[in-house]
């Protein structure tokens, strides 16, 4: 396929505009990224898509997400509201979760994956809990996946929340999934070892996933210090903090994410970087949840890799991006605080970096070699966008509902927004009807 005429821009560490760019792939791989005079010439004869002076993008990536929290959208809890952090876990999360079945599991992936379509989000890391349906869960998620077309990292918090028999399932369901995937790979698919945090995973549990995840050549999915309350109990049950108990049991490294990193301090942020870490922000989130702001410029300027995740929020990236611009500047009281060129490194660039713990091939970016995601934009500039200025586009802009075209690994998966591989409207009908079920079995609890 041949897309001609749009203005590119390609992200990665080097990122470029082109206008009157063409992006030339053959499967699943973009073989070649120029001007349209010159692919035209050199392609006349492949499949052409005209994107007609729309911008081109990279399939955007989604560095943490919980597909299992689409069906808490509009659901009332009963009581008083939450006024911390773990009543939000106790009466709304940890209830959602134990109500769901693996038809919920699936279902729940579809109408995230719809969402991520439509908004140009190409591949995505999740992390699941469902309590009460473990077994097959990463299946029913990856058939999911599979059926949408997109790319996703999986894999099951393991906690002892649920009891012994709980934790043992979660990590059995890991593990499974991990053997079975690297036995019978599959391009839109891959794992990590996913725990829930370090507060509901005792230390007889965390040594159990270890000596599990020996020799499988993955990493940890963690959450990590997301608010106070992680710190407290790890300071109270093992006197240490959070980041330096998991580094003492061998839990972090180079493939293992650790999601939020809110309250860390200066010994931990050095543990992260000594180890090579990976550290997700997720803005929306912990502004919903009022647990603070994670010190990204902290962690940046330690070199460590910070990667743009939504937490189980809508999969518009672009939002996202918009939320971390302005989140840290009025935290720092600072306009200076987090430029438009940083939060594009964090959202591509270091997002990419992020994926390539999962797929060799880069994904996030518009250069040969790389995974054939690009997505296609009704945005039409009426100023200028160049090398120097695109971040400042990207923030005050472009945003996801103005993606027209998707496409991922070379197949094109939306085509002026219309869905081609999920029914939409079917989903949607049927998750409404789930959903409904899981609501009267929260409210049974």
């Amino acid at each position: 396929m041949l897309i001609t005429n749009g203005t590119i821009l390609t992200m990665g560490d080097n990122p470029r505009v082109i206008p009157g760019g063409a992006i030339y792939l053959e499967e699943d791989t973009i073989v070649e990224v120029g001007s349209t005079a010159e692919l035209s010439a050199k392609h006349h004869h492949e499949e052409i898509l005209d994107a007609e002076g729309q911008i081109i993008m990279p399939g955007l990536v989604c560095g943490h997400t919980h597909f299992y929290g689409a069906f808490a959208r509009g659901m009332a809890i009963p009581g008083q509201p939450a006024d911390n952090f773990v009543q939000i876990l106790e009466k709304l999360w940890w209830k959602v979760d134990r109500a769901l079945t693996l038809e919920d599991c699936k279902y729940s992936a579809l109408v995230a994956l719809a969402d991520a379509i439509r908004h140009g989000t190409t591949t995505l890391i999740d992390h699941h809990a469902s309590p009460n349906a473990i077994d097959g869960s990463l299946d029913a998620i990856a058939e999911a996946v599979k059926q949408a077309g997109l790319r996703a990292s999986l894999c099951y918090e393991v906690t002892d929340r649920n009891g012994e028999e709980g934790a043992q399932a979660g990590i059995a369901e890991n593990a499974r999934f991990i053997r079975e995937l690297q036995a019978h790979s599959h391009p839109q698919l891959a794992a990590s070892f996913g725990l829930h945090a370090a507060f509901t995973v005792s230390d007889a549990t965390l040594e159990r996933c270890l000596q599990e995840a020996q020799g499988l050549d993955v990493g940890f999915h963690i959450h990590v210090a997301e608010d106070k309350a992680d710190q407290a109990d790890s300071l109270k049950k093992y006197g240490r903090r959070v980041l330096e108990r998991l580094e003492k049991r061998g839990a972090l490294g180079p493939k293992t994410i650790a999601v939020h990193c809110v309250h860390i301090d200066a010994y931990e942020m050095d543990a992260l970087r000594a180890t090579r870490t990976q550290v997700t922000h997720q803005p929306r989130s912990n502004m919903n949840n009022a647990v603070g702001v994670a010190d990204v410029a902290g962690l940046l300027k330690r070199g460590i890799n910070v990667a743009l995740g939504n937490d189980g929020f809508s999969n518009n990236m672009f939002t996202e991006m918009h939320a971390t611009y302005l989140l840290h500047k009025i935290n720092a009281h600072d306009p200076r605080a987090m430029p438009g060129d940083a939060v594009t490194q964090i959202a591509f660039a270091n997002n990419t970096k992020l994926a390539g713990i999962f797929w060799p091939q880069p994904v996030g970016v518009l250069e040969p070699g790389a995974l054939a995601d690009i997505i296609l934009l009704d945005y039409y500039p009426y100023t200028p966008i160049t090398d120097g200025n695109f971040p400042w586009h990207i923030i005050f802009g472009i945003d996801g509902s103005q993606v027209t075209h998707t496409i991922a690994g070379g197949q094109l998966l939306m085509k002026n927004r219309e869905l081609l591989t999920l029914d939409e409207e079917a989903i949607a009908a049927k998750a409404k009807g789930l959903a409904k079920e899981v609501w009267r079995r929260v409210a049974e609890m």
